[in-house]
Parts: structure tokens; sequence; C-alpha cells
């Protein structure tokens, strides 16, 4: 087994957690993959794996030398690929807030992976900070201006926010009429990852944002909890348009305070700075722009 085959095994093991699994992935009994490991161990002098009975975890050596197979192993197959002129193959790993992951990327998955069946899609869901490196993440899909100064930005779409509250607010509290008289209302406060505290309320007003921050009955960190306390009655909250379709066709969820819009929310890729584009990463970005291009054409046609 040459070096790089070695770099492959050993990589499909780590991923696994197993060298059985990993055997089966790649065809291979599992002594071979057991072999491979113990001589990449022996040349590179350390200890890459902790092996029990049940579970099988890299080291910190064997993590940091993951990465890097990961890394070489992508140029590798980049490479060969450009010079044969075959569409990108390949795992491809990418993290994406889990409301839009269900409303934009899923419902057109299936066509990104007929155009490019050799490629192997893995997606996590979240929206905490991620170390894109550490954890051989190709790029995330974040709401939001991005923060992460050595991350390079893709703007994929600008996402129309509005004003929402529950027809049992409404009866309790009544319905608002202007962003400056809000001082008897009440809004649901959201914390986001890496915020201080909850996030005030914004609203054009004049031509103006002004931000207002109101009591909050209930403070949240999750855009499910987010929705679901305000279909409780217990305060007004901002959210993107598209994630409020169905309670606004319900009725479950109400828009006010109509004239004073909210600014608009970007939607970003991110990626490392200082990584070169593998093909696969660079036909995901073009994908998903049309994704979110042709998303946005039908809502506005839709809100005619």
């Amino acid at each position: 087994m040459d070096r790089f085959d070695a770099m492959r095994v050993f990589s499909r093991v780590v991923e696994r957690r197993s060298f059985t699994l990993a055997a089966e992935d790649t065809g291979l009994p599992r002594s071979t993959v057991t072999d491979a490991v113990k001589q990449l161990e022996a040349r590179l002098g350390v200890r890459l794996l902790q092996r029990t009975t049940r579970h099988v975890s890299p080291t910190l050596d064997g993590e940091a030398y993951y990465q890097r197979c990961l890394s070489i192993l992508a140029d590798i197959e980049d490479a060969e690929g450009a010079f044969a002129g075959a569409k990108p193959k390949g795992l491809l790993r990418v993290d994406v807030h889990g409301t839009l992951a269900r409303h934009f990327v899923l419902p057109s998955l299936p066509s990104f992976l007929e155009t490019y069946p050799d490629i192997e899609f893995y997606m996590s869901e979240g929206d905490r900070l991620v170390d894109l490196v550490r954890e051989g993440i190709d790029c995330v899909l974040r709401v939001g201006v991005p923060q992460d100064s050595d991350m390079v930005a893709r703007r994929v779409a600008m996402l129309d926010e509005i004003t929402l509250a529950s027809p049992s607010y409404i009866t309790a509290f009544g319905r608002p009429e202007h962003p400056e008289r809000l001082d008897t209302h009440r809004m649901i406060g959201f914390r986001a990852t890496g915020s201080a505290g909850p996030l005030p309320l914004e609203f054009i007003v004049d031509g103006s944002v002004r931000s207002i921050t109101i009591p909050a009955t209930v403070t949240v960190n999750a855009a499910e909890s987010y929705i679901s306390t305000a279909r409780m009655g217990l305060g007004m909250i901002q959210i993107p348009r598209y994630h409020a379709e169905q309670d606004l066709a319900a009725g479950t969820l109400v828009q006010v305070l109509a004239d004073f819009p909210l600014t608009q929310t970007p939607v970003s890729l991110l990626y490392p700075r200082n990584r070169q584009l593998s093909p696969r990463v660079r036909v995901f970005i073009d994908w998903l722009v049309k994704v979110f291009a042709r998303q946005s054409a039908e809502n506005a046609v839709h809100s005619y």
C-alpha cells in the first residue's frame, strides 16, 4: 500500500471510528487496514489512534495528521480531476443553520447530487462558530453579518425580515402601532451565539435604522424555541419571512408594524481564507447561489 492509499485508509478509520467499518467502506480486509495504520504510526514515530474494544478515536497527533491528510488527498483528487476533465468528486463537508438547511438546501439537494454523483455530501447543522480547519469542514452557511476576519465570506442571499406576534398576544397587549410607542409591549429575547445579551428589535423609521429594546418575557437561543414562544403569546419576534410562511398561512402568527420594515439579513457562505477552494466546493457555492436566487424570485412572484 502506497503512502497516499494509507492516508485514505487512516482517514476513513478516523471518520468511521472503527477499523471494521473502515475496512467495509474501502473493501479491504480488516487486517490490512490495521497494518496500514500501524505502519503509518511506525514511520511517523507517533501514536495516531486510541484503541479500545469498542471505540477508536484519534490522539492529538492523530487529529492533526488527519486534517493534513484531508488537505493532501483533496489536492490530489482535484489535480487528477482537472487533468482528466472529470466532474468534481470526493467528500464535501458543509455546516448549515438548521432552518436554512430544511427550507433551501435539502429540497434542491437531489438535483445537485444528480449533477455530481461522485460527490459524497456530509452536512452538519448548527449556528455555533465552527473551526473549519480543525473539524474538516469545507464551508459553512450562516445568517447575519460575518464576524470572522479569517474567513472569506461569499454572500448568497439577502433575507426579508418581519415582525410577528400571535393573536393571543394582540388580544392581551393590543396591536402595536409605532416602534417608538412600545412601552407597554413585550418581546421575546433572542440571544445569538457570541452575543452579550438579547438582540434588540430593529425598524426602519423615517429612513433610519432604530434599535429598540423592550422588556423580554423570556429569552432563548434557538430558532424553533423563539417561534414556539411567540405562538404562545409571550411576546413579539423578528424573523426571516420564509421561516414564518406556515404560521402566517395558518394564522398562528400575524405580521405587525408592517409600515416599519426591517433591514434585510445577509446569508453568507464562509470558507478559510488560506485554503484553496476545491472544485467540489466551488460547484457547491455556485449551485447554492442559484438555489437562493430561484427561491427569491419565486417569493417575489407569490408576494403579488
